[in-house]
């Protein structure tokens, strides 16, 4: 029963996360799915990128405040809000990524965690 609460929470997270995302026009949405891996640190990353890093910021700023809106829960840390390059919000079970286009392709996130189940952003918002 636990597991199935957490699974709930996470969805539900996954869901507001998304939304703050969209709000700003993120631009390709995806969550890569951890649940079952052993050495995993989390049990998602969702990853979308900007045109601009002030689009970033804006993405930060609109998905901490639609996930404390809709689920109370508040990002335990954040890192590089002010280059905006690539921007981390860390809400324990979920790892949100934010880049600019040009780090997105360099970093690659999607190829490096390429055994992790990949869906669109739309897949959780049914």
């Amino acid at each position: 029963m636990a597991k199935r609460k957490k699974e709930n929470e996470n969805i539900a997270l996954l869901k507001a996360i998304i939304d703050g995302l969209e709000e700003k026009k993120g631009h390709n949405i995806v969550v890569l799915d951890f649940v079952g891996f052993t050495q995993a640190v989390c049990d998602y990353f969702v990853i979308c990128h900007s045109t601009s890093k002030v689009q970033a910021q804006a993405l930060s700023e609109s998905v901490e405040e639609i996930v404390k809106k809709t689920t109370g829960i508040r990002v335990s840390r954040r890192e590089g809000v002010q280059n905006a390059e690539w921007i981390l919000l860390d809400y324990f079970n979920i790892v949100v990524h934010i880049f600019i286009e040009e780090k997105r392709d360099f970093y690659k996130l999607e190829q490096l965690w390429a055994d992790a189940k990949i869906s669109s952003a739309s897949e959780f918002l049914n």
